[in-house]
């Protein structure tokens, strides 16, 4: 897909200082408290193929990377955009077994256990709902791969997804919930998680969680698939290294690719560009249901943008002032709230999907925001300046570069991780 995302990384100096509060009473007196370790933002199934017709007596096997640890854990069901009740008949949570060939799809018999609801084994996601689990014993270590399995007895209808997991998820016939092997899984795509929008775990003295409201550049489009090297993911690695001593913040990536600041997944870009429902919402629309309900969250970092001039030739004003207006409803739940610049795309896609009339325009946004636009938030990341190539200032560096022109690879994904400065996370 060539829609592209903004995602906040930045090396230059952040315009704003504050990074606010990192400790709640609970934290402060060492209570134990849930925070989220992993989530991904969804939308409903498209028109036509596997998320539009659901699942009918199967399985899902979704493998996901921790940010954070804690000693229990809960998992996050949703059937947000369904179109029914959808019954889950099993549900477990499992270690891949790194000991066989296939340690995506194949699980250590010895960790796997049982997801209950209210105590039962089974329960249906209402409509236009989520279903939380019990919470489960079940230690969980930082960065650690942990397994989702979900059975379908009768049909799903649409589904509610994630479109671009960059992860190879498993599907097949009956209930294969506490099955070991994944021969019996025969649908491998490399998309999709399905119903699957968080998981929670148990910890003390929390920061809380950092969400990334992005695009597919926050999505990993561009990075290598099942190696977990999207930017957030990077971000939470560096966040554990740098400082061992101290507990950080979990980084829940809720980005989708193609997302726009003013335009819904379904509306058509530049370039014959169709629009599809998993790009998801206009950003604001997505407040409520992909940034707020976050357990825990404390930061909400901004980078979208970028498919609003390509695709739909927005102008700096209507850009600006969707931003102003997300930063203003952030601030007013008290995250902190930060924003990244947007980042070079010229060389992607065929005619009229880059222009110098949208690069005046990204360039318009990104002054702005470098300037006196960007005191309003608690934090500004120029991403801009870390991906965009010195001697071609619209071009991304080539090292830097996924092949597209408008998508960092893994490389530039680290180097979009490594310039967030972490005293905008209160570390």
């Amino acid at each position: 897909m060539a829609s592209a995302a903004t995602l906040l990384i930045a090396g230059t100096p952040a315009v704003t200082a504050s990074a606010g509060p990192t400790d709640t009473d609970s934290a402060r007196h060492g209570r134990a408290e849930w925070a989220g370790t992993w989530a991904a933002a969804v939308t409903r199934g498209n028109t036509v193929g596997l998320t539009n017709t659901g699942l009918n007596n199967q399985s899902i096997r979704m493998p996901v990377q921790t940010t954070v640890g804690g000693d229990r854990l809960r998992v996050r069901l949703t059937n947000l955009y369904g179109e029914q009740a959808v019954k889950v008949g099993h549900a477990t949570v499992a270690r891949p077994n790194t000991a066989t060939a296939d340690d995506l799809s194949d699980i250590d018999p010895a960790s796997v256990r049982e997801l209950t609801f209210q105590g039962a084994s089974s329960a249906t996601i209402n409509k236009g709902a989520e279903l939380l689990s019990d919470p489960l014993s079940y230690p969980v270590a930082e960065q650690e791969d942990l397994v989702v399995t979900l059975y379908f007895p009768v049909l799903t209808g649409p589904v509610t997804f994630h479109g671009q997991s960059r992860v190879t998820n498993f599907i097949g016939a009956t209930d294969l919930t506490t099955a070991a092997g994944g021969a019996g899984f025969t649908i491998k795509p490399n998309c999709c998680w399905m119903f699957l929008s968080g998981i929670d775990v148990e910890r003390r003295l929390s920061p809380g969680s950092v969400v990334v409201l992005g695009d597919s550049i926050g999505d990993g489009n561009g990075s290598t698939v099942n190696a977990d090297r999207r930017w957030p993911d990077l971000l939470a690695e560096r966040l554990i290294d740098a400082r061992p001593e101290v507990r950080t913040p979990g980084v829940l990536n809720l980005s989708l690719s193609g997302n726009r600041l003013n335009h819904e997944g379904t509306e058509p870009g530049a370039g014959g560009f169709p629009g599809y429902y998993e790009l998801g919402p206009n950003a604001l629309a997505r407040l409520n249901e992909d940034v707020f309900p976050q357990t825990g969250a404390r930061t909400v970092i901004t980078h979208l943008g970028i498919n609003d001039i390509w695709m739909n030739g927005d102008s700096a004003e209507a850009i600006i002032a969707s931003l102003r207006q997300l930063n203003q409803q952030a601030q007013e739940r008290g995250l902190t709230s930060l924003v990244g610049t947007i980042t070079p795309y010229e060389g992607n896609g065929g005619p009229g999907v880059w222009t110098e009339e949208k690069e005046a325009t990204r360039q318009a946004v990104n002054t702005w925001l470098r300037g006196t636009g960007g005191a309003e938030f608690d934090g500004v990341i120029d991403f801009d300046a870390v991906l965009r190539d010195p001697t071609h200032p619209s071009r991304l560096l080539p090292a830097y570069d996924a092949g597209d022109h408008i998508h960092p690879n893994d490389a530039g994904a680290q180097a979009m991780a490594d310039a967030v400065p972490l005293r905008l996370l209160g570390l």
